[in-house]
């Protein structure tokens, strides 16, 4: 375990990428969610670290990651070692990745995959398709016209599909990034849009060889007719190739929405995108704003520069995994002047909040981390919610003793507009709220967004000086880019933030800033643009 790394060790992005398999696969084989939970948490701990982690492995300090067990640390191990985990290999002559993987895209369950494939002998996407055509499914016990009918309309959509449901924004963007630089094309479809779900994912790239290698990749099970490639969880990753000499235009076109694309064609071939505007006579414009038709010149949006801290995060105090001068230290990391330490209160329920006292002793923490970090400033802050009459769940003599108070409603998003408008606003006028937490509630692919009234929220963020969030929890997106446009049109504030509950989660700013961006936003826009002297002005 001691020897020195070699350049043949796995980075991260393939460590994390493997440890991802490993967990799809456990899930199609029966093992327990928790298990493969884990698993799926540590390739997200991986694909986050600021380390190689094959150096903590073969240090044998693999174990001082957060989450990390002598189970995973095992594979970890097995990986950086052998570059394989020998229980994947196994599971994988199985499971069939690439029948189940096939099959989820054209709308199977796992379980009734293996069932077609063990009850017709076949293993293989060609096998499944050859089958469906034929007419054979219907001798699988369970499996009639209809449903026969369905796969075949499935089959005629596989030239561009769809997933059965959106890809969480920080899912599509790994596996989009870690198949563009195996085969060295450039990642495009919605993850380049940065949008809040992604059913569009597409690698372009002007590389001869590149189609076989794709399909050789670890992330792809099957390639359908069309040169789409089908991951387990049966994810449809398109593969553009195109000449050199017309890259910017397949990129362009590939990025871009049809709303906004057709109506620029025909575009002529260029090289890069740069060229492709040039020809066109039209302002370049940014990929997260390549949703409707238009042609104007875009603002500078801001940018990961522009930001001087993260205002809303979460600690052991709460339902956080890091202590708050871990959490620190984390912003100070990042280049940040300030962070805001905003633990949620007792009314949340699901989760540990602070109540008064604990708010007063939290205190003491954060003031012995500013005097070990000075410059830098811890703020005192809350995610307070914000209960059904619109009061606070905490009294306005604790509220006002700190740095930054965030307003949140947790219960009751289901509520009716009036009800839900109403509380809401009515917090926002307590005069030590300065931010609005996740406005519209949702949580992608499981909740959709409350009825709240934008338009009476922001004349009440006008008159009070309240923020809206845009929160960067993949699953949230809230405020999304669409809300940021209104808002930033009628003249509110904005405040990216990352709701991080770890020091990995810091890492969310990246989603709430193009966010941001799909909003048309600047730096002007966002209160975290600022200095701390202007944070702490209330």
């Amino acid at each position: 375990m001691s020897r020195t790394p070699t350049q043949s060790d796995p980075d991260n992005a393939a460590v994390a990428e493997r440890l991802e398999a490993f967990a799809a696969l456990l899930d199609l084989a029966g093992a327990s969610y928790y298990t493969a939970r884990a698993y799926r948490r540590a390739a997200e701990l991986v694909r986050g670290l600021g380390a190689p982690v094959a150096q903590l492995v073969r240090s044998g300090r693999a174990r001082d990651l957060r989450g990390i067990g002598p189970g995973i640390e095992a594979r970890l191990v097995e990986l950086v070692e052998t570059g394989r985990i020998e229980e994947l290999d196994e599971l994988e002559k199985e499971v069939r990745p690439e029948l189940v993987g096939f099959g989820r895209l054209l709308g199977l369950s796992p379980k009734r995959s293996v069932e077609i494939g063990q009850a017709l002998g076949i293993w293989t996407a060609a096998e499944l398709r050859e089958a469906i055509e034929a007419g054979r499914l219907t001798s699988v016990p369970g499996i009639g016209p209809k449903t026969e009918e369905k796969l075949r309309a499935g089959l005629a959509a596989a030239g561009r599909p769809r997933p059965r449901r959106g890809l969480t924004l920080n899912r599509a963007r790994a596996l989009v990034d870690g198949i563009a630089a195996a085969v060295g094309g450039v990642a495009a479809g919605d993850p380049r849009r940065w949008a809040d779900s992604s059913e569009r994912l597409a690698i372009v790239s002007s590389d001869n060889n590149v189609v076989e290698r794709f399909a050789q990749l670890p992330q792809i099970v099957a390639v359908t007719d069309g040169g789409v490639g089908v991951t387990v969880e049966g994810v449809p990753v398109q593969l553009v190739t195109t000449p050199p000499e017309a890259f910017g235009t397949a990129l362009l076109r590939a990025t871009g929405t049809d709303a906004y694309v057709e109506p620029l064609e025909p575009l002529p071939d260029a090289p890069t995108e740069e060229e492709v505007y040039a020809r066109l006579g039209v302002p370049f414009c940014p990929p997260e704003l390549r949703e409707e038709a238009h042609r104007r010149a875009p603002p500078p949006l801001v940018e990961v520069a522009d930001i001087r801290g993260d205002l809303h995060c979460h600690t052991t105090w709460s339902d956080g995994k890091a202590s708050v001068l871990e959490m620190a230290e984390g912003a100070i990391a990042r280049g940040y002047d300030y962070l805001a330490i905003c633990d949620h209160t007792p009314s949340v329920g699901a989760v540990p909040g602070l109540t008064a006292d604990d708010v007063l002793r939290q205190g003491e923490e954060i003031a012995a981390a500013n005097e070990v970090l000075a410059p830098f400033r811890v703020l005192r802050g809350i995610e307070c919610d914000i209960l059904r009459d619109g009061s606070l769940d905490l009294p306005d003599s604790v509220l006002a003793e700190l740095d930054w108070v965030q307003a949140s409603v947790h219960g009751g998003q289901r509520n009716p507009a009036r009800e839900i408008t109403a509380r809401t606003v009515e917090a926002m006028r307590n005069p030590y709220v300065r931010c609005l937490s996740h406005p519209k509630g949702r949580i992608i692919n499981h909740r959709p967004e409350n009825a709240l009234d934008l338009a009476e929220v922001f004349e009440v963020a006008l008159e009070t000086g309240v923020a809206l969030e845009v929160n960067g929890l993949p699953d949230r997106l809230d405020l999304r880019g669409e809300h940021v446009r209104r808002a930033v049109e009628a003249g509110v504030k904005i405040v990216a933030s990352t709701d991080a509950h770890s020091v990995g989660g810091l890492g969310n700013m990246e989603l709430a800033l193009h966010t941001a961006r799909r909003g048309w936003a600047t730096a002007g826009d966002l209160l975290n643009t600022r200095p701390l002297a202007e944070i702490l002005r209330r």
